[in-house]
């Protein structure tokens, strides 16, 4: 026996060793592999106290004691208001444990959301900066890092929705200002032909360089300024030297008029905005024209075709990463997963619901005196650009459309909690779609949504079969708790039924829509008199010009009936004509 437990002994003992010589060779390999997928995670941290850095180094394995150390020590920080040492923390804990959602999400949210807001009011450029950096943060390093998270996808479009799409912040105005006028000079016409070529352009410099015209482009840009010698930067150079030559050599403005109205400036002037969509703003030309297609605005001419969603709008930004998400969710089985996609969707749905409600931008400039320590202002003026958002019903269907599609997939799942929940705010938005679509003039749309309303949700605020009797009922419940949004609504909508209202010669029923238009104004402005003109509303004659533009640009009234309206101000009302050329000259 002794004899056979020594052999048996001697055997495993060489067994042991030859296994562990052979998984020693496999070391290389792995550890490549783990390189070449970027799973490696203890980068070394910089300018970490020496304590921090020794013992990171020094327990190795031990690692995530160290994370667990500092993770509470972080949030200790956040609950006593010390954000700047809170988010110092945080980014040492992403350098740590890179693989860590819950760090990118904190530490994103901090930035957009509290360290924002400890900078005052009155400087709303350096709180933009702090905004762009929570979700430039999840963009382009948290979500590359952990690209099937879902729960970064979310938190990302929670950002664009809320903080930037929302009104809770001060300077929320100013945000939606910046993200629109960074998007602008990429969007050409905005139409779909122009984000089929956005889809369709080349991708990389070397499929674009095969093209002998575009590459006669690059090279004569090249040899105009050094500025276009750095690859890297050429494209970012060309958009700068396309909105502005003064900023570059006069030859690089010459060569773009040389090559103006050929196929080579179109073809590499459209590679270079999707060139900056993707590497940039981590946009897909590709995925933008699907979610063009699925979610944007109706042509109220031929419903079954979608216009291209506004992409200088927060929430098309909103609604690009949540999809995003919840293609990721898709594929993952996970409770995690689950659990964060309903929110994901809710996301998708509500960014809907606020193009509805807010999906048209309008900017416009704002002319005020300079202060006395301003001399940089000419004839004592100081120009500011304004946004001003107005609500949208060609986003009803797609918004329609979408939650329908969601409410069927939880039912089916068998959630009957969140089924619920998510009918409760489908069943709120088509009450506020009823009362839009009345308010504009759209009575019959009106109805139909009211229709589907009562089929819907049997319930007995909606027993009365007529949706005249329902809207009066409901415009009065909306006067007691009135909001900005719901104002906005209720001004606009009525100032357009009452151009309506006028172009069919239905006088008196015009002046009085006009009259409760200004009436509810003045009643909001009353209750919400805000210094900070957080949620303020324009003047009367502004918002009759806002209206005027989306009544003659609504396809639901036919042609001849808006130039009827035009013709009869002209000539009927020629104050008030004066008085919109007065606030287009404005606006112009």
């Amino acid at each position: 026996m002794r004899l056979r437990d020594g052999i048996i002994l001697f055997v495993c003992i060489v067994l042991a060793v030859g296994l562990l010589i052979g998984a020693g060779m496999q070391l290389d390999y792995i550890n490549s592999q783990r390189q070449e997928m970027k799973l490696i995670s203890n980068e070394p941290l910089e300018n970490a106290p020496p304590s921090l850095a020794f013992a990171t180094v020094a327990m190795g394995a031990f690692r995530g004691l160290v994370v667990d150390i500092l993770w509470m020590r972080a949030d200790k920080l956040k609950e006593e208001g010390q954000f700047f040492d809170a988010k110092q923390l945080a980014e040492w804990i992403t350098i740590l444990q890179p693989r860590f959602a819950s760090v990118w999400e904190f530490q994103a949210w901090n930035m957009a959301y509290n360290i924002s807001v400890a900078i005052p009011a009155t400087q709303p450029e350096q709180r933009w900066q702090w905004v762009k950096n929570g979700y430039e943060l999840l963009r382009d390093d948290g979500i590359r890092l952990n690209p099937r998270s879902i729960s970064l996808y979310r938190e990302l479009g929670r950002i664009f929705q809320h903080k930037i799409g929302g009104v809770s912040d001060d300077a929320h105005k100013y945000y939606k200002l910046q993200l629109a006028l960074a998007m602008e000079p990429l969007l050409g016409p905005a139409d779909n032909p122009y984000f089929d070529a956005l889809a369709e352009a080349p991708v990389g410099w070397r499929e674009i360089n095969k093209d002998p015209n575009a590459a006669l482009l690059i090279n004569a840009l090249k040899s105009a300024d050094d500025a276009f010698s750095k690859g890297d930067e050429f494209v970012s150079n060309y958009l700068s030297l396309r909105q502005n030559s003064l900023r570059f050599n006069p030859a690089a403005g010459k060569t773009i008029d040389d090559f103006r109205g050929t196929e080579a400036l179109e073809k590499f002037d459209i590679f270079a905005k999707a060139w900056q969509l993707r590497k940039t703003w981590k946009l897909d030309p590709v995925l933008m024209r699907y979610l063009n297609k699925t979610y944007g605005p109706i042509n109220f001419s031929d419903p079954n075709t979608h216009l291209p969603l506004d992409w200088r709008h927060p929430d098309s930004h909103a609604i690009y990463w949540a999809v995003k998400g919840l293609q990721i969710a898709a594929k993952e089985e996970d409770r995690e997963i689950e659990i964060n996609e309903v929110n994901t969707d809710r996301i998708v749905g509500h960014s809907l619901q606020n193009l509805f409600r807010n999906g048209k931008i309008f900017i416009y400039e704002l002319s005020f005196p300079a202060s006395s320590q301003d001399s940089s202002q000419q004839a004592g003026t100081q120009i500011y650009k304004e946004v001003f958002l107005r609500p949208d019903l060609r986003i009803f269907k797609p918004y329609n459309d979408s939650v329908l599609a969601i409410l069927k997939k939880y039912k089916d799942g068998g959630d009957q909690g969140r089924y619920e929940s998510l009918q409760n705010g489908h069943r709120n938005m088509l009450k506020n779609a009823v009362l839009s679509f009345y308010q504009s003039g759209h009575k019959l749309q009106a109805q139909q949504i009211y229709n589907q309303l009562r089929k819907l949700y049997p319930l007995d605020e909606f027993k009365n079969p007529a949706v005249d009797g329902y809207v009066k009922k409901r415009f009065q419940e909306e006067l007691q708790s009135i909001g900005i949004n719901d104002a906005k609504e209720m001004i606009l909508m009525m100032l357009r039924e009452s151009y309506y209202l006028y172009a069919i010669r239905d006088d008196d029923a015009s002046f009085s829509s006009e009259k409760m238009a200004e009436e509810v104004l003045n009643y909001y402005m009353v209750r919400h008199d805000d210094p900070e003109y957080r949620i303020n509303l324009p003047k009367l004659p502004r918002l009759r010009y806002f209206a005027l533009l989306d009544f003659l640009n609504d396809e639901l009234y036919p042609p001849y009936l808006r130039q009827t309206l035009l013709s009869r101000i002209r000539i009927e009302k020629p104050e008030l004509f004066r008085q919109l050329e007065a606030e287009r000259e404005k606006l112009k």
